[in-house]
């Protein structure tokens, strides 16, 4: 029997990771830590949050006084909480430094301080910088680090951090790299959630350049399963990147296959200016954790592509409150002095 502290459990991996663990691990008991920016939903936890081993606590990573009122009996860390949208960051990187650099600085010195025995950091392969389209590497725990992104740069800032608290105070951690998550309840800025419910609206799928951005794709459950094997069989101080496929697809035939799915027709297509540094292709080795710990995706992309699609179509009120801000309102009235 354990307990966790879950940072960010209300963003889209997190809660994903909440409701997995509570289903899997019933025996567990899960702090949920989220300070509900814009892109974290209580509404993606209402299965749970009855639960009488669940509770959530709403505060900032980068508060220590709020941060050590939530570490009662903690035994494990998972933290998820972090700024993660590259087109953000581009536009203002301050907030990723702040909320993905110092809050994991500070929560490392939560944790360090309450002698937890394990401390799970939630990272990207972004850090690994960018491979060209013809390039047949895969990024690997090997790869040296190349941000080209505040938000890539901030995730390398605070896997740094994390691999020096392991490296001076010898506090237990170990660090994913994940390729890029689809499935329910991510929010609809992403390109995938974004294309589905701009359908679903019939509105135009901006689609960035050429199109043919190169990324593997990792189903949310598979990432959580990863997750888990590593908190039940990782070796302390080691990293582990994870990713969902053999072969990488561009965003321009993920955007086609869920036309396809929809019953539309590529008119619905609209290619926009580019953005500033646009990594080409991400590519991810996952051999490690697979040799190692005995994972690998159940999840292939297309069968999981349509059950994602269907679920925007049977919860449209859930993504209409998210594109109008309904929830948002609604969590500052309901917390406010909280």
């Amino acid at each position: 029997m354990a307990k966790l502290l879950v940072t960010g459990g209300a963003g889209f991996i997190g809660s994903n990771f909440i409701l997995y663990w509570l289903a899997h691990h019933p025996q567990d008991s899960i702090v949920n830590f989220d300070k509900l920016t814009y892109a974290g939903n209580l509404e993606n936890l209402k299965d749970v949050q009855n639960n009488a081993n669940y509770k959530f606590v709403r505060g900032d990573i980068t508060n220590p006084e709020e941060l050590d009122a939530a570490f009662i009996d903690i035994d494990i860390v998972v933290h998820f909480a972090a700024e993660s949208h590259v087109d953000r960051s581009i536009k203002d990187p301050s907030p990723f430094i702040v909320t993905n650099v110092v809050g994991t600085q500070v929560l490392l010195d939560a944790a360090l301080k309450k002698g937890i025995k394990k401390f799970h950091h939630i990272s990207t392969d972004e850090v690994f910088g960018s491979l060209e389209l013809d390039d047949k590497s895969k990024f690997s725990e090997r790869t040296n680090y190349n941000p080209r992104s505040p938000y890539a740069a901030s995730k390398a800032g605070s896997d740094y951090l994390v691999r020096a608290y392991f490296s001076t105070y010898n506090l237990p951690i170990t660090i994913t790299n994940c390729s890029n998550n689809f499935g329910p309840y991510q929010f609809p800025e992403k390109l995938i959630p974004l294309a589905i419910t701009n359908i679903l609206e019939e509105k135009k799928v901006p689609v960035y350049g050429d199109g043919l951005y190169a990324r593997d794709w990792l189903y949310v459950e598979d990432h959580v399963r990863a997750i888990e094997a590593v908190l039940e069989k990782g070796k302390v101080g080691e990293t582990y990147v994870v990713g969902g496929q053999t072969d990488e697809i561009s965003n321009l035939d993920v955007v086609k296959k869920i036309i396809r799915i929809l019953g539309k027709d590529e008119s619905a297509i609209e290619f926009v200016k580019d953005r500033p540094g646009h990594d080409r292709k991400y590519a991810v080795d996952w051999t490690k954790i697979k040799d190692e710990l005995g994972w690998k995706p159940k999840y292939d992309f297309d069968s999981w592509l349509e059950k994602t699609v269907e679920w925007y179509k049977d919860n449209q009120n859930w993504w209409k409150n998210v594109k109008d801000g309904e929830y948002q309102k609604y969590y500052e009235k309901q917390y406010s002095n909280s």
